[in-house]
Parts: C-alpha cells; sequence; structure tokens
C-alpha cells in the first residue's frame, strides 16, 4: 500500500496541527423561505394570549404578523431569506421590538419573549442587541450565508468553491471545471440541487458536476444562501440518497443596487514548473464579467433582480509528446505523429489536425427574479435562468491516449428554467404554498472536425517494433457521432402548514414529470483500430465497428421516453417539552409511465420474459424522525432517522430504451485488409476515391440494413427490479465553551439496500481456472441473447461518516473553522459511467458477476479542513480582508489487478484494462497520494462615488502552496478506472497541481 504525501513533512505537519475538527454543522430543512416561531409569556412565565408578533424588513416593505394561541406559541412562515425587526404587543404590557433578525435558509428561528406588565404603558421597548435566531437541527448539514459566499477564495465562482469547506463534503479538483461533489463517500450521481425550490441537478445523469449544464447553471453573484443536507430528517426532501444541495437566489428591494465585476487571468498567471520541470501551457487568456441589478417597481409591492455573468475562457490539456514540455509528457515522439498525420492525409485524404495544448470554452448566464407581495398574506415570486455553455473536450484522455484536434469534441448545453411560487398565509395557523416550474436542456455533443469521417486508433502498442504504449486517435471520436440529448422537466407542488398548539403539521403532494429525447449511436461513421503505423498505411485493419438504424438515419434509433414522479408527504414538528423538539413523518414516492422498450421478440423466447421493463409502478414509503435537544443553554443534541431514495441516473434506465437492438444494429469485422472494400454511404463532400473513415463498408451496410451482424449486448431493467434506498442514522452534539468556542461532533451511518448494480446475462457457470477464477459459457454456448441487467445487489452499501468542528470569532476582524472528517464507505458497484457496458467493465473484481462489498471508489478516508477570515478596517469605508482555505485529502482508493482477456471463458473486452482481482486480493485496497492545498483571497475595499457605493480589487489564488514551492500542493493519482498493473506509475494532474492567480476589481452600489 502506498500513501505518498506531496507536501514537505514541515509545513505538512503544521497545517495538520491546527486542523483538528470538523466544520460546524447546523440542521436545516429544504425550503426556499424560512420561519419564526416562539413563545409569548409575561415575567411570571404565564402564557399571553392574542399577543401580535410581527416581522418586517426594512429593506423590502415586506410584513407578516401573527396572533399568540392559548398557550402563547406563534408561528410566522414563508418569510423570504432576509434581515427583518421582529416585535410583539399585547394590551397591558410593554412591548418589545428587535432588529436584526437574520433568518436563514430552511432553518426556523425560534423568538421567545418575556413582556413586563406596566398598566397601560404602551411604548415600546428597543432591545440593544440583535436577535439571535436558535435553529433547529433536522439533520448533519452546513449552511453558508452571503457574507461566507462573498469571502471564500472562490477561484472558479462555482458554490462548490464553498461547499467544499465542510469536512464531509469533497470537491474532487482533479477534472479541470467539472468540481463533482462527493458527500460522505457516496457517488455525485446521487446528489441533487434546488435553486430557489427547482430541481436544477443533472437529471438525466450525464455529466459528473452535478449539474445539467457545462458549468454552474446561474450566476454566483445571483446566491442569497446556500446549504447541502446529508440526511434531512423532513420530508420534504426527496430525489436523493447522498446529499441535497438547496440554493436560493437573492431578491430586490426597496432601493437600487447592483454590482459589477470583472477578473483576468491567463497563461502567464499559471504555474509554469512542477517539481523542477518547466511546464508549457500554450497560450491563452480568460476572463469573466458580470452584472446584478435590483430594485422596486412599486415600492413595497413589486421587486425585480436580475444577475448576468460570462466567462471566455479556455480549457486546457495537460498531455504531449516527448520533450513537448507538457504536463504530462506521453511515450510517444513528434515524429511518430508527423507520420500518421501524413498517413492520413495521403492515404485516407482527411486532415487530422493539431495536438492542442488549449481550446476555446464560453459560458453566459442570465437569472432574472421578481417578487410581488400581493397582500399582506399572500408572496409571489418568479424565477427565470438561462446558460448557454460550449466546451472542448478529449474523447480519449487516458495518460496513455494522444488525440489530435479534430478528435476533440464540444459540449454545447442550453438551460431554460422557469419557476413560480405562490405563498399564502390564510390565517395565523394555516399557510400554503403552490410551486410550478419547467425546465428544458438542449445538449449537443459533437466532434471539432465534424462527423463526415469516422474514427480511427492506432494502437502503438500492440507493435513491437514501436517502443511505445500510446494510442492515437483521429477523426470523429466514435461516441459523438450520433449524440443529442434533449429533455424537459415539469413540477408542480403544494404545499401546507397548519400551527396548533405547539404543533406545526405540514402536508403536500407533488408531481415531477420528465420527457427524454435521447440520441447515442456509437460508430455511426465506423471505428477502425489499426495495430500499428504501418498497419495503418497499408490498411490492414485490427478491428472495424459500425452502428446504425436499419434506415442508415440514426436519428431513427432515438430514444423517446418519459414518466412521472408523484409524491405525498406529511409530517409532525412539535416541542415535547421546553427544551426538546421532535419532528416525525412519511414520504411516499411512486412512478407512473406509459411508456416502455421496444419489445426484443428474441429476447423474450430465450429468457421467457420481455425486456420492456420500466419503474412504472414501483413506489417506496420513507419515514423520517429526527430531534433537537437542548441540554443547557451552550449544549444541545440532535439526531434522528430516516429512509431516502433518488438521484439514481436516468441514463442507465435509457439504456434499456436505446439498446434493445430493435432501434439500431450493430455490425463488427476483425483483421481484415480494407483495400479492396467497397464503400456505401460514402459522404458527399469526400474528396475523389475516398473510401475509409468517409464511407461504410457494404458488407457492414447490408448487414445492418438486415438487422444481423455482430450487435452489442442489449440492457434492459430488471423485471424486479426494486427501488433503490437508504437508510441513516445521525447523531451529534454541539457545545459552546467559556470564549464562546463552538464544538461539534456528529456520527452518519449510512446503509443502502438495493443499491443499483449492472450483471451480465447470457452467462452460465463453467467451472473453475487453475487459479480459481470462474469460467462461463457465452452467447451461442448458452442459448441466450446477449445482454445487461439493471438490477439490485443483495448487499446494497454501507458508510460511516465521523466529523468533528471546532468554529471561533474573534472580536469582528478575525474568525475561522477547523474541521475533520473520517469517511469508511463500500458498495458493490461503483457505477462511474452511462452505458450498462461500462458500469459492468469499469470497476475491479475476481468473478466478473459478483456482488461483493468492497471500499468505495468515493471514499476519501481522511479529510482536513480550514478556513479563516481577517479584516482590517482603515477607515469607515476602507478595508482589507484576507481569507485563506486549506485541506488535506486522504489519496484516493485505487487497485492492483491484472488483465482480465479470456480469463473467465469469454471475450467481453474486459482485458481493455487490468480489472481482475489476483486470488487474495480485493478492490480498491489500496491508497493513492495525499493531496494538500492552500487558497488565499485578498480583497480591498474602498469608497465608491456615492454613500453607499463600494469599489473592491482582489486578487484569488488557486493553490497557493504550489506559488509558494513547486514540489508543494502537486496532485497526483492513477488514471480513471483505477484499476492498474502492479508498478504503474500515478500522473501528475496539471490543472489542479499548478497555480493560478486572478485579478479583479468590482463595484457595487
Amino acid at each position: 500500500m502506498t500513501n505518498k504525501s506531496r507536501l514537505t513533512g514541515s509545513v505538512l505537519s503544521a497545517f495538520v496541527a491546527v486542523m483538528m475538527l470538523a466544520v460546524p454543522v447546523a440542521g436545516n430543512a429544504q425550503e426556499t423561505s424560512s420561519a419564526v416561531r416562539g413563545v409569548v409569556t409575561d415575567d411570571s412565565g404565564n402564557a399571553l394570549t392574542d399577543a401580535i408578533v410581527t416581522v418586517r424588513s426594512e429593506a423590502s416593505g415586506f410584513s407578516r404578523s401573527s396572533t399568540t394561541s392559548g398557550s402563547g406559541d406563534y408561528a410566522i412562515r414563508n418569510l423570504p431569506i432576509d434581515i427583518y425587526t421582529i416585535s410583539v404587543s399585547s394590551s397591558g404590557f410593554a412591548g418589545q421590538e428587535s432588529p436584526g433578525l437574520n433568518v436563514n435558509l430552511g432553518q426556523t428561528a425560534n423568538i421567545n419573549f418575556v413582556l413586563t406588565s406596566d398598566g397601560d404603558i404602551e411604548e415600546i421597548v428597543v432591545t440593544a442587541s440583535a436577535t439571535q435566531a436558535v435553529q433547529v437541527a433536522l439533520g448533519p448539514s452546513a449552511s453558508f450565508d452571503l457574507e461566507a459566499l462573498q469571502a471564500a477564495p472562490a477561484i472558479n465562482r462555482n458554490i462548490t468553491d464553498v461547499l467544499r469547506g465542510d469536512s464531509r463534503i469533497y470537491v474532487d479538483e482533479s477534472r479541470g471545471g467539472i468540481n463533482a461533489v462527493q458527500c460522505g463517500g457516496k457517488n455525485p450521481r446521487y446528489n441533487s440541487l434546488t435553486v430557489d425550490g427547482v430541481r436544477m441537478n443533472d437529471s438525466f445523469g450525464l455529466n459528473s458536476n452535478g449539474y445539467p449544464t457545462e458549468r454552474m447553471p446561474f450566476s454566483y453573484d445571483a446566491i442569497n444562501q446556500v446549504s447541502v443536507e446529508l440526511a434531512p430528517f423532513d420530508v420534504q426532501y426527496g430525489g436523493f440518497s447522498a446529499c441535497n444541495i438547496n440554493a436560493v437566489t437573492k431578491s430586490g428591494g426597496n432601493q437600487f443596487s447592483g454590482s459589477a465585476f470583472y477578473d483576468y487571468t491567463s497563461d502567464s498567471l499559471r504555474g509554469d514548473s512542477l517539481e523542477g520541470d518547466d511546464i508549457e501551457s500554450g497560450a491563452y487568456t480568460e476572463k469573466r464579467y458580470g452584472v446584478t441589478f435590483g430594485g422596486p417597481i412599486i415600492e413595497d409591492k413589486l421587486f425585480f433582480f436580475a444577475a448576468y455573468e460570462k466567462l471566455e475562457g479556455a480549457d486546457l490539456m495537460d498531455r504531449g509528446v516527448m520533450g513537448s514540455g507538457a504536463v504530462n509528457e506521453l511515450n510517444v515522439t513528434q515524429a511518430d505523429l508527423d507520420t500518421i498525420a501524413e498517413i492520413a492525409r495521403t492515404v485516407y485524404l482527411y486532415d487530422p489536425g493539431f495536438i492542442p495544448s488549449a481550446m476555446a470554452h464560453e459560458d453566459e448566464k442570465l437569472l432574472a427574479r421578481f417578487d410581488w407581495n400581493v397582500s399582506d398574506r399572500q408572496r409571489l415570486a418568479f424565477t427565470y435562468t438561462y446558460n448557454d455553455g460550449f466546451g472542448n473536450v478529449g474523447a480519449d484522455r487516458a495518460q496513455d491516449e494522444i488525440e489530435f484536434s479534430n478528435h476533440y469534441y464540444s459540449r454545447q448545453t442550453e438551460l431554460n428554467s422557469y419557476a413560480g411560487a405562490l405563498y399564502s398565509d390564510w390565517s395565523d395557523k394555516f399557510s400554503t404554498e403552490v410551486r410550478v416550474s419547467y425546465l428544458n436542456i438542449d445538449a449537443l455533443h459533437a466532434p471539432i472536425g465534424g462527423t463526415d469521417f469516422g474514427e480511427m486508433r492506432i494502437e502503438l502498442g500492440r507493435d513491437s517494433t514501436t517502443p511505445s504504449d500510446v494510442d492515437v486517435y483521429l477523426g470523429s471520436d466514435d461516441s459523438r457521432q450520433s449524440n443529442k440529448l434533449d429533455y424537459d422537466v415539469t413540477s408542480v407542488s403544494l404545499k401546507g402548514t397548519y400551527f396548533l398548539d405547539g404543533h406545526s403539521l405540514t402536508f403536500g403532494v407533488e408531481r415531477e414529470a420528465l420527457e427524454v429525447f435521447n440520441l447515442f449511436v456509437q460508430h455511426s461513421e465506423t471505428e477502425l483500430r489499426f495495430n500499428s503505423i504501418d498497419d495503418f498505411r497499408t490498411g490492414f485493419a485490427d478491428d472495424i465497428y459500425y452502428n446504425n438504424a436499419p434506415s442508415h438515419n440514426p436519428s431513427e434509433a432515438a430514444a423517446v421516453w418519459g414518466y412521472e414522479l408523484n409524491t405525498l408527504f406529511a409530517q409532525d414538528e412539535m416541542d415535547i417539552a421546553d427544551n426538546l423538539s421532535i419532528v416525525f413523518g412519511l414520504r411516499y414516492d411512486w412512478y407512473t409511465s406509459d411508456d416502455r422498450p421496444g419489445e426484443n421478440p428474441e429476447f423474450v423466447a430465450d429468457y421467457g420474459f420481455s425486456n420492456n421493463g420500466t419503474f412504472d409502478g414501483e413506489g417506496l414509503v420513507q419515514p423520517r424522525f429526527g430531534f433537537t435537544w437542548d441540554l443547557s443553554g451552550d449544549t444541545s443534541v440532535h439526531g434522528g432517522l430516516g429512509l431516502y431514495s433518488g438521484g439514481d441516473p436516468n441514463v442507465w434506465l435509457s439504456n434499456a430504451y436505446s439498446g434493445n437492438n430493435i432501434l439500431q444494429f450493430g455490425s463488427y469485422l476483425r483483421d481484415i485488409d480494407i483495400t479492396g472494400f467497397t464503400w456505401e454511404d460514402v459522404e458527399a463532400n469526400a474528396p475523389a476515391g475516398a473510401g475509409a473513415g468517409w464511407g461504410i463498408p457494404t458488407q457492414m451496410h447490408n448487414q445492418v440494413s438486415g438487422g444481423t451482424g455482430s450487435n452489442f449486448e442489449m440492457s434492459y431493467v430488471d423485471p424486479d427490479f426494486k427501488l433503490p434506498k437508504e437508510y441513516k442514522l445521525a447523531l451529534g452534539v454541539n457545545h459552546v465553551f467559556p470564549g464562546d468556542y463552538v464544538v461539534t461532533a456528529d456520527l452518519l451511518l449510512t446503509k443502502g439496500v438495493d443499491s443499483p448494480r449492472i450483471e451480465r446475462s447470457d452467462l452460465a457457470p463453467n467451472g473453475f481456472s487453475p487459479d480459481g477464477h470462474p469460467l462461463y459459457l457465452v452467447g451461442d454456448d448458452t442459448g441466450l441473447e446477449p445482454a445487461f441487467a439493471l438490477t439490485n445487489s443483495d448487499h446494497g452499501t454501507r458508510s460511516t461518516v465521523i466529523s468533528l468542528g471546532l468554529a471561533k470569532a474573534i472580536g469582528d476582524s478575525f474568525d475561522y473553522r477547523l474541521g475533520y472528517s473520517y469517511t469508511d464507505a463500500e458498495d458493490s458497484n461503483p457505477m462511474t459511467s452511462s452505458v450498462s457496458f461500462s458500469n459492468y467493465t469499469n470497476r475491479a473484481f475476481f468473478d466478473p458477476q459478483e456482488d461483493v462489498l468492497a471500499t468505495s471508489n468515493y471514499a476519501i478516508k481522511n479529510r482536513f479542513v480550514a478556513t479563516a477570515n481577517w479584516r482590517k478596517d482603515f477607515s469607515s469605508s476602507t478595508r482589507l480582508m484576507l481569507s485563506l482555505y486549506g485541506s488535506y485529502n486522504s489519496g484516493r482508493p485505487y487497485t492492483i489487478g491484472i488483465n482480465s482477456a479470456d480469463v473467465h471463458g469469454f471475450d467481453l473486452y474486459l482485458g481493455d484494462i487490468e480489472n481482475l482481482l489476483a486470488p487474495g486480493t480485493e478492490r480498491n485496497s489500496e491508497t493513492g497520494s495525499s493531496w494538500t492545498k492552500l487558497d488565499f483571497k485578498a480583497t480591498l475595499d474602498m469608497p465608491g462615488f456615492g454613500d453607499e457605493h463600494r469599489a473592491s480589487v482582489f486578487v484569488v489564488v488557486d493553490n497557493l502552496t504550489n506559488l509558494l514551492n513547486d514540489d508543494w500542493g502537486v496532485l497526483y493519482q492513477h488514471n480513471f478506472p483505477r484499476t492498474i498493473e502492479a508498478g504503474t506509475a500515478e500522473s501528475r494532474l496539471g490543472d489542479a497541481s499548478r497555480y493560478e492567480i486572478r485579478f479583479g476589481v468590482q463595484y457595487s452600489f
């Protein structure tokens, strides 16, 4: 086992010494608004009936009132995120007013009042300090307000830059700007994201970043608060089993306000050396700019807020030939690539392009929000979100693969989202929320060089005369030759809350409808593989692949389908003592769908059941229970138990619709001289005499037309498939020590049941190999149609997360948070990919059919984090603020395996990677290199042109550690899927390892 740190021991020791505990935990309920509740008594402790409690925002004029019940209770709900003044009055008592109540996202403030009898005096007594909201803990979570968002060294202008401040949340920074969020050792695809109550996660499941778009689909400056919940014991939560990320945007007020920013970086502001090696990035610049503006349309009544942001940047590539100065130099020469390019131009009449170091990336986003105080009892909110992102991505990005530029593909995704919510207070006791939303995603993945020419792969390592293990790619990537996704999500929800003598009763119904158009036909323009440069020159192909609809129009092979997810929920939140609150509820989710995959008669004949199964009719009851127990004014205990389901990517279900061997068929040829072929469907713009790459071999064309040939393995849903679910048990304690040191400790245990996995269906046991590996019969030997089943694991998943935290503020000038988390997570199948074949093969196994728990790909065992902010006021309008983020992360798990080709008695192309376990070994038993980094931000605020104006200049340094010393902050990892041959070195990841500096300016008013 290896576990090496890339930071020098002295610096690491000093850093770890201060990071002893985890970020404090706050309990949240999934809301786009907040609430205030409490009890009003006299100074003898007697409940005051009919006292009037009022909250009012001076910024927007928004006001709500409630009258206390017979037991002195009151509750005011549906409050926008804002700062309020809260007041109370009662006949015969001196009233009270307290300004500065800062309600937080999804949190209920417990504000109790004790009124003093004073005859007929009606004078309101103003308290001297702002009211502090007591947060009701409903599960392990973290909340970040506007101040935290503005202070963070957010180099990516992404909420993930802030969420990583919680030690239980690991943000994978190894893949450029993707920044996938791993919560408690779980697959990022199991998360959910809601913005102003609209589910805005990747509903289809293709993107690793969790967003439906290339980057965060809304402006960073549009966010007011964001929270992340790992186990919210509130039945309003659904659609995830890892964590829910919940964000609320800013609103306009009675005064016009806004901001504008611009920041900049370039190759000259990027690290140019790593561990003594000079690094060549290639010339690029990247700039971002944006504006926000909000204010009244009708004072105290109707408001607007808008935020626009644009990125004009670059995607960096870290691979190059020997001597190129790339972050990772591959074992291939420029002369070899020049030879391949020349053969492509002269023999195949195709220009493959060049080897890029940086390519264009753009992203544009707009958010517009309107808030209307319809009456004293009703409020209407509407949000529109638009995002259009465009980036260029390498299709084959392993460290033993290199691509010419025309093999890269463009990812372009456009999002349009509309959401409206009506909040109504029908009485002091009853309120409702009605929400309607619509989201559309239009995504196109297209090769940069177009789709006129197929993919060609030259495998240099297959030729013993070529001292290289590198595969060279040119032409259009095989998976993007026909690749288009369009989906809609329409949601309607109705929620009611009734307050009754200390009980807050919540109930609701929801319906979310998904409609999908998914075109994914691999090899529709062919893929040809050659074992050497000489074979490439002479036209001797090791493999040729072709897939298409029988009509040879790939659009006819698109999967068009949808379903509805329906929900009912009800819960009771109550105070059963002065210091003990509990919440208990039930949530029921069930699927309905009229769309079924096309039935394959051969499959039915072989298996005795249909391949057209869906989730239709599947449902799950999810009970939840949580509590908060205040042991004293300084100590509270919180915890709960709940069942959760959701977050399973729909792309796994979509495979059953597109991969049924009805919509499309395949043809495969091996070890063949293509020089004598005749060609069909040659592109109209092909050069004279063009053949391979430009057209389809006649025999393959005819096989697909007739539905014969070597089809790919089918995909279907197991008829006995059950909805995956996860039990979560949490227990935590908060304590405030003398000196206002806030310390927390939390335990989160999870147990997955019926977790998803992929199993091959057409295998039959056929003994064992000499070293004990199971052997199988397959295909024709079993008489079964080759197929993959989406099925359930008998062992599910399990995880344990222990976290500790410390927070301290020293006056108004300095504050810090320290955190530590220990994570132990296991699963049966990491489900890393989109298609069934990849999910089956991209893992390590002793038996490819096994269902065995082992360390999860997503388990970062030890994680330390620290954040600190220091402020210095030079005058009432001039301030310097320095912010620091630091983290230490254990290495990622990986497996030392062996090549699995033909070991099991069948060839499923398992031998492409070293994914076979030797006897006595386990998946992910090894640990890669740890990584330590520091990020830094400095902001100088200065006076603007008006009294309420502010001008700022700032600098952000990503990986300050590497700027201080090029041996520090360097990230090493094994390549995906992290199953490697013994002795294989880790790859150095340049984007995460090299420092980046951004300079910027901002003006706000």
